[in-house]
Parts: structure tokens; C-alpha cells; sequence
């Protein structure tokens, strides 16, 4: 069998502008990045704003296991499988990180014949928006060491600078750094450290701004120190955002590329679900319901995450009206939450689906609490038996939810037919409106408490001491009015990785908040959560090569 990267080589792609044709775009609607990826520009983006609205279709997940559940895969498949069945769809995606293509995950394009192209440019540099969003970052935090340096004129506590440094890799030993050493030239010597920059409020700001002055506008409002007097000190403070907003200029415009079958895809941004917002850019997810009757975006990890944090901050910032939330699960990974090890997962095992199937009961009910119609997209292995689809089946028929089993990773868009045929008769039928699970006027322990009781299960939430200092700080800065992101564990609905199902009787422990306050939300930090992972044992870096023809192996 073909690997991905096999797959994706020998697909022969369309010019980017015969893939912006079939959306409305020409060649002055681009800023072209070689052949096979574009950028669209914002004259663009202001003229297409002028059409209707198509439908918003999220694709979210059960919570994330070792076998692997194939979101991207499916949100592919299926924008692959509505061109089959004669619609007009486009698909929003995020932009992979570097931090996952070379440590656990390797690719993360899609898979087999449902993917996005040219999937080793997307995984690797592709148009340099995440080198942009870290040189931004980062700028901001050399004009504020050398604030310091040249007198420090603005008072700024260098014991409570709270904006670090970033780069796009898993290094664990940037986690904690000291700068400034070497002598008084060599500026004022601090603790430091790195975040990964999907974790950066730059990439958040990027993601959830309407427009370059918007952008600028959030940029400047980005808290990064305290004074020694206790007073905030912005990025404006220090004249930072006219310059940051310059490096982003190409940044904050959508990228325009395709699927293994010419489904145009737009993919931009790239925050992670578990220690940030988890969606691609509102200008990518409005942009493309402009440009189609359908856009089918996705976000990071479970329900629990990405989509909580799509529907709570991202839609109602931006104003976007989801019509239908599909969630994607496998036989597989529903046996792990049932207790399988991940070896013996190909071996039939009804007593561990029926075990593990309420992590997707969990999913469904939690959807449906933003009054949303769910479709469930069973990613189909070939070692699911007979009577383990007969579970699936019985099971969502109890839940009276629509499911279809989607073979687009082996089949494409045929493979998913099925699946955009049952979304597509789901979203006629349905008159549900979507609404946010907790208001704004809430304060922000009580929204933690909303998300944790009625998304994730919890009896309570317990604030430790910091959590309850940082607390009073940005309420006193204005932040009760703001939406929460929660930072916790992808793995399972609780902030303890290890329990697995749909937990009960838990507390989720809030260590520490942090005000986001250019992106417009308070992030929470439930567990140990890591805004920079680490490597693990055996990365998918030591895979992957190039040959003397420059053509890439091992990224799969």
C-alpha cells in the first residue's frame, strides 16, 4: 500500500488558477507562491463580501487516541465527496505546525486519497505565515528588553514580564531560559522562555482580526509586562504594533491550495485546541462562505476543545452560524477509551466498544447543547468487524443521530458520499439555531465553571492560589467580559489524561490565568499543560529525508 506522501506525489494538481476558477477568483484575485499555492489577496476578500453566505459545516472529533481518528482526513474527504454529489463546496482548514510534523505526528494534510496538496509545503514552510507570526512575536520581545536596556523609561518590573519568546518546534529545553548574560552590553539579565508559536497570542490576534487595522489594533493591545508601580504596559507602549502589523501584512491574507481530487481549500493559521483557540483565521472561514454554498472547516482535537472554543469565542466574535457539527470517530479508537491497549485495537472486542462508545455519546450531547444538529462519520479501518459496526449502528440510532461510515481515505471523495449526502439532508431539515453555552456577563469563574460542568462533565473547578491572583488582576484590567480558553489536556474530557471514557466525579484544577487581551479572551491553564511540548522518544523527524533529487520521503 502507498504511504500518503507516495499517494500525494504521484497526484497530478491543477494550476492554482484553474482551482481559483471554480470558485469565483482569477488571477488578479492572487498572490502567487509557485504553481500549486496562492495566496488571495484582500481586494479579493472586500469584493467576494458582497455574496451570500453558504453553510457552515464544523468537523470535530471524539477525544484524540494512539489510533488516531482522522479529522482532517474526513473535512478532505468530504469537501471531495460534495463535489460528487454536484455541490459547491470549499473546505478551511488550519496550517500545520512544525512542532507535530517532526515530533508525534508527522503530516497533517489528510490522509490516503483524501488530502490536501502540495502536502509537503503545507507541512513544511508553505507560504511563511508561521515564520511571519514568530519574527512578529519576537520582535516585540527584543523592543521590550531593549526598552529596558536603554533606560527603561516605562518602569517595566522585569520580574513580571509576561509575553516570551516563540519558535515553531517542539524543544522542551527552551521551556525555561535566562537572558542577558555576558556582561552589561549584553542587556539586563532575566528569566526567561519559549512558547511554540501556535501558543502565541500573535497567532491568536492573526487568526481572530477582520483586517490589517484591526490587526494592528489587537497587536497593540497585547499585555506584556506589569510596571514596577503595578500599572500594564501594552505592546503600544513601547511603539511595537506598527512594526509587528509590517511583518504580517502577507500573513493575515488566506492561502488558497487543493485536494488530491481539485476541491479548492483554504488553509490559514494554525493555533492548537489544548493550549489556544484550535481554529483556522475568521478572514479564512468567511472568506470561504463567500466563495461557495458550503464551507466545511474543522477544529483541534475533540468537541471538548476546538469545537467549544469555535462555537464560544470564534463564531461569536466573528458572527458565523454553524448548521451542522459532524463528529468523527473510529471502532478503534471508541475500544482504546474502552481500555484496549493500542496493540490488540485490530482484534474484535464488543465489550470495549460498549465501554468506550459514551466518549461519543459525551461528544454528541455536548454538540447538541449549542442547539446544533450532529452528524457522526465513522472513519471506517478494515479490521472493524461486522458486529462492532452493529454496536455503532444500534447505538446512534438509540441517540437518534444521522451516521454514515466514510471510507475517504481509501476511495476519496466516493468514499464519502454517503456522508455529504447525510450532511446535506441534516442541514435542509434542521431549524436550529445556534447559541454559545455561557454569556458574556457571566464572571470568568463562573464561564470556567459552565465549560467544565456541562462540556466536560465536572462536578466543580477548584483556583489555586495563582489562578486566583491572576484572577483579581484581570478583572481589575476589564477582562470579566471576555470569553474563556480553556488550556487543558487533549486526551481526555477531564484535565487528567489518563481517564479515559467520559469521566465523572472530577474537579477541573484552574493553576493560572492569563489575559489575552489583543485576541479578546482569558486563557485558563487546567492541569500541567505545556504551551511548549517536548519531542518524544522517537520523533518523526529522524523519518524523514531528502534525496538528491530534492523529493521528500518519510512525512506521512
Amino acid at each position: 500500500m502507498l504511504s500518503d506522501i507516495e499517494i500525494a506525489q504521484g497526484t497530478k494538481l491543477l494550476p492554482i488558477n484553474e482551482i481559483a476558477e471554480k470558485v469565483g477568483l482569477c488571477e488578479d484575485d492572487l498572490e502567487f507562491y509557485g504553481k500549486y499555492k496562492a495566496k488571495i489577496n484582500n481586494a479579493a476578500y472586500e469584493k467576494a463580501q458582497s455574496n451570500e453566505d453558504g453553510k457552515l459545516i464544523l468537523v470535530t472529533a471524539i477525544n484524540p487516541t494512539p489510533a488516531g481518528e482522522g479529522k482532517t482526513t474526513t473535512t478532505a474527504g468530504l469537501g471531495q465527496a460534495m463535489a460528487k454529489i454536484g455541490k459547491n463546496a470549499i473546505i478551511a482548514l488550519r496550517e500545520p505546525s512544525l512542532g507535530p510534523v517532526f515530533g508525534v505526528k508527522g503530516g497533517a494534510a489528510g490522509g490516503g486519497y483524501a488530502q490536501v496538496l502540495p502536502m509537503e509545503d503545507i507541512n513544511l514552510h508553505f507560504t511563511g505565515d508561521m515564520h511571519a507570526i514568530t519574527s512578529a512575536n519576537n520582535l516585540c520581545c527584543a523592543l521590550l528588553d531593549n526598552h529596558i536596556q536603554q533606560g527603561n523609561a516605562l518602569g517595566i518590573d522585569q520580574r513580571r514580564i509576561l509575553i516570551k519568546r516563540c519558535l515553531d518546534m517542539n524543544d522542551r529545553a527552551l521551556r525555561n531560559t535566562v537572558i542577558g548574560l555576558g556582561g552589561k552590553i549584553n542587556g539586563v539579565p532575566r528569566e526567561d522562555g519559549f512558547i511554540i508559536t501556535v501558543a502565541s497570542e500573535v497567532m491568536a490576534i492573526l487568526c481572530l482580526s477582520n483586517d490589517l487595522a484591526d490587526l494592528k489594533e489587537r497587536l497593540g493591545n497585547i499585555l506584556i509586562a506589569y510596571s514596577f508601580g503595578g500599572e500594564p504596559i501594552f505592546a503600544k507602549d513601547i511603539k511595537a504594533e506598527g512594526a509587528m502589523a509590517a511583518l504580517l501584512k502577507d500573513a493575515i491574507n488566506p492561502n488558497l491550495v487543493q485536494t488530491i481530487e481539485g476541491t479548492p481549500a483554504i488553509m490559514h493559521g494554525g493555533p492548537f485546541a489544548n493550549i489556544a483557540h484550535g481554529c483556522n483565521s475568521v478572514r479564512a472561514t468567511k472568506l470561504a462562505l463567500k466563495l461557495a454554498d458550503y464551507c466545511i472547516t474543522e477544529a483541534g482535537f475533540g468537541s471538548d476543545l476546538g469545537a467549544e472554543k469555535f462555537l464560544d469565542i470564534k463564531c461569536r466574535k466573528a458572527g458565523l452560524k454553524p448548521a451542522c457539527v459532524v463528529i468523527v470517530a473510529t471502532v478503534r479508537a471508541l475500544k482504546y477509551n474502552g481500555g484496549v491497549a493500542k496493540a490488540d485495537l485490530s482484534a474484535e472486542n464488543t465489550e470495549a466498544l460498549n465501554k468506550g462508545i459514551i466518549n461519543l455519546k459525551a461528544h454528541i450531547e455536548n454538540m447538541r447543547k449549542f442547539k446544533l444538529p450532529v452528524v457522526v462519520a465513522i472513519n471506517r479501518f478494515h479490521t472493524d468487524t461486522e458486529a462492532e459496526l452493529a454496536i455503532i449502528d444500534s447505538y446512534c440510532k438509540e441517540l437518534k443521530v444521522e451516521y454514515a461510515l466514510s471510507e475517504v481515505f481509501i476511495k476519496g471523495g466516493d468514499g464519502g458520499i454517503e456522508l455529504a449526502q447525510k450532511v446535506c439532508d441534516v442541514i435542509d431539515a434542521s431549524t436550529a439555531q445556534y447559541e454559545p453555552i455561557y454569556s458574556l456577563e457571566l464572571p470568568i469563574e463562573e464561564k470556567i465553571e459552565a465549560i467544565a460542568k456541562t462540556i466536560y462533565g465536572a462536578d466543580s473547578i477548584t483556583l489555586t492560589n495563582a489562578a486566583v491572583k491572576s484572577l483579581k488582576e484581570i478583572k481589575k484590567l476589564g477582562g470579566d467580559g471576555l470569553p474563556v480558553c480553556i488550556a487543558k489536556t487533549q486526551y481526555s474530557l477531564s484535565d487528567d489524561p489518563a481517564l479515559l471514557g467520559r469521566p465523572q466525579n472530577f474537579t477541573v484544577t484552574i493553576r493560572d490565568l492569563r489575559l489575552s487581551n489583543g485576541a479578546g479572551f482569558v486563557v485558563a491553564y487546567a492541569g500541567d499543560i505545556m504551551t511548549m511540548p517536548g519531542l518524544p522518544k522517537v520523533p518523526a523527524a529522524e523519518k524523514i529525508d531528502v534525496d538528491n533529487s530534492s523529493v521528500i520521503h518519510g512525512l506521512f
